[in-house]
């Protein structure tokens, strides 16, 4: 299996920037599509943007387009969220997760997910 470690959470004011990454340990050696979600209490999980299988490609929602970014990182496995121009909405938990197949928006596409890291934004 594959396992994903979120890091980079906490509490921050509006405006400010947060980075998340995620690390990704055990069966590695294969190619995934990695994806960004968030979860806020009594909410759905939310898509927010993947990074393709090849690293070329993004996506990104609607919703945090302009505001969040997903760099291309030099160490393998792993997958970064920028966060920029943070609001009190962004409170989440964010997870990332890895597809075996391709990138997609739906959370039923990916195989594995990490724990989350909590994200606070005070206004």
């Amino acid at each position: 299996q594959v396992q994903l470690a979120e890091s980079g959470g906490g509490l921050v004011q509006a405006g400010e920037s947060l980075r998340l990454s995620c690390a990704a340990s055990g069966r590695t050696f294969a190619p995934y599509a990695m994806g960004w979600f968030r979860q806020a209490p009594g909410k759905e999980r939310e898509f927010l943007g993947a990074l393709s299988r090849t690293g070329v490609t993004t996506y990104l929602a609607d919703s945090v387009k302009g505001r969040f970014t997903i760099p291309r990182d030099n160490a393998k496995n792993t997958v970064t969220l920028q966060m920029n121009s943070l609001k009190p909405e962004d409170t989440a938990v964010y997870y990332c997760a890895a597809s075996e197949s391709r990138i997609s928006s739906r959370l039923t596409d990916y195989d594995y997910w990490g724990q989350g890291t909590q994200v606070t934004v005070s206004s």
